[in-house]
């Protein structure tokens, strides 16, 4: 991930990061009132402005993903780690109970089906992310 669209996603704002010496292209894009409404209610479901969206969707053309994309898939990767980092947790915990009693606790085989459920979802995240 670029480091633009690291600092974007840290500070969450709407602004792409200032650059040294300026965006200095510009274009001039008339709308009619319908693509206008349209054009503003994209960008504010995106989290953008109206000009960046415009930028964001012509780019991603090229490179099949968006700002938004990448966001989206982050998001999905920070919910994963925190899951497994609860699971790992019960299971460490599993474990030490186990040790020192030598009998199987009933939550046992609930966390090891999360731990598949978790290891499946993963697995679609992680194909999902090879096609693009």
């Amino acid at each position: 991930m670029s480091d633009e669209s690291m600092n974007e996603h840290r500070h969450g704002t709407g602004r792409r990061r200032r650059i040294e010496g300026g965006r200095p292209g510009r274009h001039n894009v008339r709308t009619s009132p319908e693509e206008e409404g349209a054009l503003q209610r994209l960008a504010l479901a995106s989290h953008m402005s109206v000009p960046r969206y415009l930028v964001e969707s012509g780019l991603a053309m090229e490179s099949g993903e968006t700002i938004t994309d990448r966001r989206s898939t982050i998001t999905r990767l920070y919910e994963m780690h925190r899951l497994l980092a609860a699971i790992s947790n019960n299971v460490n915990q599993i474990a030490k109970a186990t040790n020192a009693t030598r009998e199987l606790h009933p939550e046992t085989s609930a966390t090891l089906a999360a731990v598949r459920k978790t290891a499946m979802r993963i697995d679609e995240l992680t194909d999902e992310l090879s096609l693009t």
